[in-house]
């Protein structure tokens, strides 16, 4: 391997983050990974844990900070940290909207707008942003999830050509199903569950979500193509991984009509319309 590379992975107590900031520590990169609250289950014995909030930019910075004291750069910076709310979008609370959005979306921006200075002035870097299937297909009862993966996809297509004349390097990710600490840790919205309309069908949508995860892939697959993506020159943009059935039907969207997608959602997620 050449020259270890400084990276910074986002979320890295559990999940992606954990596996990703493993391996990549185990193939000789020096490696920080990020938790909101302190943990003394490190990914790796090499790797060093910050406690950090990507929603609060002075917490962000204080782990820059450290970063660039004893490394001087950060080449790498991997935004993985994220949350899912499950609910009805009607019935979202202000305050579920805004923890999902500023999480997974505004909590990317956050950690872009530190890191991007010292890569600029380097004339290098690479930024590496999960969004998910969620966000090339938006999944019901997950709306908010989707909206903000959506969003990662529009801000990366925008950053990599505003960054295109710095020579940094912006990659999006996009796992499908995959079994990992995500789908115990995913918070759930009571109003819908009890909604006389709403309730039964999320109930079933919400089932067949979680089955879905629990048997996809394992977590080292997307790991493996995190590494691949960091120490690969010139990277692709997108990345699809997952189940193959759902990286196929994932890349149908350019080609089938809206209301086939519509039709396969439904069946999946067993929407039926209701009896008047």
């Amino acid at each position: 391997m050449k020259k270890p590379q400084v990276i910074l992975i986002t979320g890295a107590s559990s999940g992606f983050g954990k596996i990703s900031a493993r391996m990549l520590a185990e193939r000789g990169h020096i490696v920080y990974g990020t938790s909101r609250k302190p943990t003394s289950e490190a990914p790796a014995n090499k790797v060093t844990m910050l406690v950090m909030d990507i929603t609060d930019p002075e917490s962000i910075q204080r782990g820059i900070t450290q970063i660039h004291r004893k490394y001087g750069r950060i080449d790498v910076l991997i935004n993985n940290a994220g949350i899912g709310i499950g609910g009805a979008l009607e019935l979202a609370t202000d305050k579920e909207i805004a923890l999902q959005m500023n999480t997974n979306f505004l909590g990317v921006c956050n950690m872009c707008k530190a890191v991007l200075p010292s890569m600029r002035r380097a004339r290098k870097g690479k930024i590496i942003n999960l969004s998910s299937i969620a966000g090339v297909l938006a999944v019901p009862y997950q709306g908010f999830y989707s909206a903000s993966k959506f969003a990662i996809e529009g801000y990366n297509e925008a950053l990599a050509l505003e960054l295109y004349p710095f020579g940094i390097k912006v990659c999006v990710v996009e796992p499908g199903d995959f079994n990992t600490g995500f789908t115990a840790n995913r918070l759930v919205s009571q109003a819908t569950l009890e909604d006389a309309d709403y309730g039964k069908t999320f109930k079933n949508s919400l089932n067949l979500i979680e089955e879905a995860e629990r048997k996809g892939c394992q977590p080292e697959k997307l790991g493996h193509s995190i590494c691949r993506l960091v120490e690969k020159k010139n990277p692709p943009f997108r990345t699809l991984v997952g189940p193959a059935s759902q990286v196929l039907f994932a890349r149908s969207k350019k080609w089938l009509p809206d209301r086939w997608l519509q039709f396969i959602l439904r069946q999946f997620y067993q929407i039926r319309a209701c009896q008047k």
